[in-house]
Formats: C-alpha cells, structure tokens, sequence
C-alpha cells in the first residue's frame, strides 16, 4: 500500500478537508474512553515511566503502543472528535484533564509496569461522574 503525504494527493486526487468535526463534550469523550478501553482485546496494558519526573516538555511527547492512551486514539470516533495524537500531552488537551488526573491514570508509580484496563475505565467514569447502572455495577464502583 503506497502512503503519501496530504500535499502529494491534492496533485493526484480532489482532497476535500472540510470535513466536519464530531462534536462532544468533555464527558462523552471520558464516557468513549472508558468504553474503549472495556472492549480492549488486552486486559492490561502498558504504563508510562516516571511521568511526574520529566520535563515538562518530554513529558508532553511522551507515547507508547499498548497504552491507554493509545486505545482511546485507536478509535475512529475519539479520532473524529478532533484527537490529533496518543502523546501524553495530547491526551491532557483532548480529554481537558489536569497532568495530576492524566498522571493517576497511566504512570508506572501508581499500578506498576501494568494497568488493568477495566481500572482505568472505572477511574475515567469517576472523572466523568458516570453513575452505573445496577446494584451490582453500583457495589464495582464503589469497591473498585
């Protein structure tokens, strides 16, 4: 499969960039996460290192594969919402969380070299304020 850059495809094909973003509010963007991450073929995934100790600079560029950042930019509609990247700093801005919130959820100190991705989720739909539904669901939440 031939890849080319955005400017080499306006020469060969009509591009149309006015694509409209999909809109949706910081909730339903932590609520998407939280479900990508449930239906996540890997029930753990990988933690970032020592987030808290980089410069601020590093830590914003900071990726990985097998994230949860990562899985939420796999996803097509989180894409489509305008998130650019799986960078540490991108998840902050797209997700309008605080690097204290980004930090709890995916650095190394907290969960060791992995993280289960239903705890992550969880974590997502306390931020959200997601109350779940059923007794049951109610007593996971709580419990975590």
């Amino acid at each position: 499969m031939e890849q080319y850059a955005l400017d080499q495809l306006k020469t060969i094909a009509n591009v149309s960039s006015t694509c409209k973003r999909l809109e949706m509010t910081r909730r339903e963007r932590l609520e998407r996460w939280a479900e990508c991450l449930e239906r996540s073929p890997r029930p753990h995934l990988k933690t970032l290192h020592e987030t808290e100790y980089r410069p601020i600079a590093d830590r914003l560029a900071l990726r990985d594969d097998g994230t949860p950042i990562s899985v939420a930019f796999a996803d097509p509609m989180l894409r489509a919402a305008g998130m650019e990247s799986d960078s540490y700093g991108e998840a902050i801005r797209f997700f309008d969380l605080s690097d204290e919130e980004l930090h709890g959820l995916v650095c190394f100190c907290h969960f060791g070299e992995r993280v289960s991705a239903a705890t992550v989720a969880r974590r997502l739909r306390k931020m959200a304020g997601c109350k779940p539904d059923g007794f049951f669901a109610q007593l996971r939440a709580f419990f975590g």
